[in-house]
C-alpha cells in the first residue's frame, strides 16, 4: 500500500494499487470513459467554435483534443503524473502538492496514476481537463460538462415542481408551525437534499442519472438505507445557535452549504436553504461552489445563476415563485455564493487551516456547515482505509471550523462512524453497499462540544 502508511495511527490512502478495488476500477474504466466523452463533446461543438471564432476555434478544438488524448494515454499506461503548465492562481499549489506526493512515495517510485492516492489522481484528471482548455484560447471558457448539467435540471422537472409545491405549502403556514412541525419539515428537506445526491454524473461516467419522480414520495421507504442519522443533533446545534434579532425573531446567524452536483441536487439544496431562511432557523446562507468545471456535474457560479434563472422562467406557478424568491435572497444578501480554489484541489480538509487559512476562517463564521456529497466526504475523512467503527471525529483529524454535517450517498469505499458489526453485516447482504449510491449517511460533528 501507499508509503503514507507510516503516518502515526493514520491508515494509508485508498489507491488503485489494490487490483479489483473500486479505486482501481474507477481509474481503469470510469476515468478513461469520462475523458472519451469530454473529447467527444469538444469535437461535437466544432461548428460552434468555428462560427464564434473562425479558424482559431477549429485550431483550438484540435489542440485541446490532442492534449486530452495524450492525458488519456498517460492514465491508461500508468505514466508519471506531470506538473501543470498553465497560469491559474492555483498552478503552483498543484505542483507543490505533486512534489509533496513524490516525497511521500520516495525516490524509487514515480507518482503515477495507479500507484498514488486515488483522491489525488482523480482530482488531478479534472484539473488537467481544465488545463487543456485553458491552454487553447479562444475556447478556454467552454464547460465540457455543461450539457449534462442542464439536462439534469430539465429531465428532473416533475421532481422540481413537486418540491417547490411542497415548499410553498410550508411557507404559506410558516407562522403557525409548532417547533415539532418545523423539525418534521427540516428532517424531510434534509433527507430530500441527501437523496438528491444520487443524481451524480461522475459516478455514472456521464450516463443519464436524473430524478424523474417526486423525492418526497419515497422518503419513508428510503429510511432503512440511512446508515447513520444525526438529524436530531444537527437540529439541536441550529436551535442552540438561535439569537434574538432586531426584528424580534430569534435565528441562527448563518448556515453554510458546501455544494456538490448541479441539476436536481442543487434544487434540493436551494429548497432546504429557502426553508432555513423563511422558517427563521437561519438569517443567512452562504453557498460554496467550484471555481472551474469539476467531477462532471459539480456546481459552478454559472450553474448556480443559470438554475435560479431557469426556475424564474418556468411556467409552473410555484417553481417560478421560488426562483423569484431565490433571486431576491441573493440581491438582499441573505444568500451569498462563493468559490475558492481549495475546493478544486486534492487536499484533505484537515489541511485546510494550513493550506487555505482564509477559507477556514470563512467557515468559522458559520453556525453550521453542511457538506454535500461523496467527494466532500472523501476529503473530510482523507479518503483512507479507515475501519468502519472509527468515529467520524477521529477521521476528520482535527478539522472542525464549525459544527458540521455530511449529507452523503455512498459512492466510494470509505465509511466511518458505524456500529460494531454493521459494516460486516452490510457486506454480507450487499457487497457493493459502499459504492452503489443506495445507502446514505447524515453524519454530524460539533467541535465545540466534543
Amino acid at each position: 500500500m501507499a508509503a503514507d502508511q507510516t503516518m502515526h495511527g493514520v491508515p494509508p490512502s485508498l489507491s488503485a494499487r489494490v487490483v479489483g478495488s473500486f479505486a482501481y476500477l474507477t481509474i481503469r474504466d470510469r476515468l478513461p470513459t469520462i475523458l472519451t466523452k469530454v473529447v467527444d463533446t469538444i469535437h461535437r461543438n466544432k461548428n460552434k467554435f468555428f462560427e464564434e471564432y473562425g479558424e482559431a476555434g477549429i485550431q483550438a478544438e484540435k489542440q485541446a483534443i490532442s492534449l486530452l488524448s495524450k492525458l488519456r494515454n498517460e492514465l491508461q499506461t500508468d505514466k508519471p503524473v506531470l506538473a501543470l503548465t498553465d497560469c491559474l492562481p492555483d498552478t503552483d499549489s498543484w505542483n507543490q502538492y505533486l512534489e509533496r506526493q513524490q516525497r511521500l512515495q520516495g525516490d524509487q517510485e514515480s507518482v503515477s496514476w495507479f500507484k498514488s492516492p486515488w483522491l489525488y489522481v482523480e482530482c488531478y484528471m479534472y484539473r488537467r481537463i481544465h488545463e487543456a482548455l485553458l491552454l487553447n484560447p479562444p475556447i478556454s471558457d467552454f464547460d465540457v460538462f455543461n450539457e449534462g448539467k442542464t439536462q439534469g435540471f430539465t429531465e428532473s422537472s416533475q421532481a422540481v415542481m413537486s418540491l417547490c409545491t411542497y415548499l410553498e405549502g410550508i411557507n404559506n403556514n410558516i407562522e403557525e408551525l409548532s417547533k415539532n412541525q418545523l423539525f418534521e419539515h427540516f428532517s424531510k428537506l434534509m433527507q430530500v437534499s441527501l437523496w438528491g445526491n444520487k443524481c451524480d454524473l461522475s459516478i455514472s461516467a456521464g450516463q443519464e442519472n436524473f430524478q424523474k419522480t417526486s423525492p418526497l414520495d419515497s422518503l419513508y421507504s428510503l429510511l432503512p438505507f440511512i446508515l447513520v442519522d444525526d438529524t436530531k443533533r444537527v437540529w439541536s446545534a441550529l436551535i442552540s445557535a438561535q439569537r434574538p434579532r432586531e426584528s424580534g425573531k430569534t435565528t441562527a446567524d448563518r448556515v453554510d452549504i458546501v455544494l456538490d452536483n448541479a441539476g436536481f441536487e442543487l434544487v434540493t439544496d436551494l429548497v432546504l436553504a429557502d426553508f432555513l431562511v423563511s422558517s427563521g432557523l437561519a438569517r443567512q446562507i452562504h453557498f460554496h461552489g467550484k471555481s472551474i468545471p469539476w467531477f462532471v456535474s459539480d456546481v459552478t457560479a454559472k450553474d448556480f445563476q443559470w438554475t435560479i434563472r431557469q426556475a424564474m422562467a418556468t411556467n409552473h406557478k410555484w417553481v417560478s415563485k421560488c426562483g423569484v424568491q431565490w433571486q431576491r435572497y441573493l440581491k438582499e444578501g441573505m444568500w451569498c455564493y462563493h468559490d475558492h480554489p481549495f475546493w478544486t484541489q486534492p487536499h484533505e480538509f484537515c489541511d485546510m487551516a494550513a493550506d487555505a487559512p482564509d477559507l477556514y476562517t470563512t467557515l468559522q463564521g458559520a453556525d453550521l456547515v453542511l457538506f454535500k456529497g461523496d467527494l466532500n466526504y472523501r476529503k473530510l475523512t482523507g479518503d483512507r482505509y479507515w475501519e468502519h467503527t472509527v468515529s467520524f471525529e477521529t477521521a476528520l483529524r482535527g478539522f472542525g471550523p464549525a459544527p458540521l454535517c455530511s449529507l452523503r450517498t455512498l459512492k466510494a469505499n470509505i465509511q466511518v462512524g458505524l456500529q460494531p458489526g454493521q459494516g460486516e453485516k452490510l457486506t454480507s447482504q450487499d457487497p457493493s453497499w459502499m459504492t452503489s449510491g443506495k445507502y446514505a449517511v447524515i453524519q454530524f460533528h460539533n467541535p465545540k462540544s466534543e
